[in-house]
């Protein structure tokens, strides 16, 4: 029947805490437990937690089932710094009714991987990735073992219903996996697309400029330290070969 907690501050090390089916309304008491691993916070009166639980880095499970949770949105955004998190219940709350309510957190709290009781699997990490960020879906469905993939941008891709932004492309980790020549036709595919930001536009410039340079000498003709010393060897400038390409 507990509506207040006091601050638990004197705790620093607290790594268990159950203070389920209670009548709680506010988290302001856990503001200094950073070493927090399990909290368990389900049957209490939360309706909002923006503030009190981002700080708490360490967490690995989080139960916040059967509370009065309605935005979405701030609740995930308070459990986005969490990277440890796998094990999140949110069911039993309001915003538990949004029709992609799975499939968002899946997507921003890319770290849990048991959510409401239910693993989360591969698939509903790739729908996931498909409804919110169509752009890098289309990118990892194009390259394929170092190959390129025809995959037009007009696929049902674009037509899915995207309620955030959808991020740029991510260019760097694909040459990353895939240093070749297919990775090219890719970017220059990428170029007929326009970019959100001006900065984007500057890398892909950059990537298609970019400049590799091999140098090799002839070390027959470099004198050894044994050499320099007796003198039996007449020196002579090494030469460099030294190729480029663009």
């Amino acid at each position: 029947g507990l509506r207040s907690i006091p601050s638990l501050s004197q705790f620093r090390r607290l790594r268990y805490l159950w203070i389920n089916n209670n009548k709680i309304q506010d988290l302001t008491f856990l503001i200094k437990n950073y070493y927090l691993t399990e909290l368990y916070l389900n049957n209490n009166e939360l309706t909002d937690i923006s503030g009190s639980l981002k700080h708490l880095c360490s967490l690995q499970i989080l139960f916040l089932h059967n509370n009065e949770l309605k935005k979405l949105g701030k609740t995930v955004k308070e459990l986005k710094g969490m990277i440890s998190l796998q094990t999140l219940n949110l069911f039993q709350n309001p915003l538990a009714y949004d029709p992609d309510y799975r499939l968002y957190v899946i997507y921003f709290l890319p770290s849990v991987q048991l959510l409401d009781r239910k693993l989360v699997t591969q698939r509903e990490r790739e729908s996931a990735l498909r409804l919110y960020n169509p752009k890098r879906a289309w990118v990892v469905q194009s390259v394929a073992f170092g190959k390129r993939v025809d995959t037009s941008l007009e696929t049902p891709l674009e037509s899915s219903r995207c309620t955030q932004p959808a991020r740029r492309p991510i260019m760097p980790s694909v040459l990353k996996w895939f240093g070749n020549v297919q990775v090219m036709d890719l970017l220059c595919s990428f170029c007929r697309v326009p970019f959100e930001e001006p900065e984007d536009a500057v890398l892909v410039r950059a990537m298609t400029r970019s400049l590799m340079e091999f140098s090799s000498v002839d070390w027959n003709k470099v004198t050894t330290c044994q050499e320099r010393r007796l003198k039996n060897k007449a020196e002579e400038p090494p030469e460099k070969l030294t190729v480029r390409f663009r």
